[in-house]
């Protein structure tokens, strides 16, 4: 009885730490652009990509693996863009755009998750001079999703 249990565990285990996890990554940039100049997006990758390609080591101050890379080898030409609205009207912040974003990105998400993708991270930042006339800058957040 032990020996089955034991094995049924190990099984069990097995078959869960033994998946391989795929993952996907959405990216939503804000224009912070007073007047509505900006441009706002939902951006989504649709094409597979291996990173090997493109990385180069270092050693001892010699570079391995030396490859003949340019930067605009690594841009994909596959993505979706969605158009978000602008936080800024010609008036100031505009909270019918803030809530009308929300909620096409909040359907973006609703329809992986119905793909069976999971959200594993959230994380975003601002980009801006920040001095005293600063008025533009891009808000960007990236939601990391997996699944099995």
């Amino acid at each position: 009885m032990k020996k089955i249990l034991f094995s049924l565990f190990a099984l069990t285990g097995f078959l869960t730490f033994g998946q391989a996890q795929e993952y996907k990554i959405l990216t939503t940039i804000e224009s912070i652009v007073p007047g509505g100049l900006g441009r706002s997006r939902i951006i989504e990758n649709k094409t597979e990509v291996d990173a090997d390609a493109f990385t180069t080591e270092r050693t001892d101050g010699k570079t391995s693996n030396q490859r003949d890379i340019r930067r605009r080898d690594a841009k994909v030409d596959e993505f979706s863009e969605t158009k978000l609205l602008n936080f800024y009207s010609l008036v100031g912040i505009n909270f019918q755009n803030i809530a009308s974003n929300d909620a096409l990105v909040s359907s973006r998400i609703n329809q992986l998750v119905a793909e069976g993708w999971e959200m594993a991270f959230v994380t975003s930042g601002v980009e801006s001079s920040a001095g005293g006339d600063d008025g533009e800058g891009i808000f960007i957040t990236r939601y990391i999703f997996k699944r099995e």
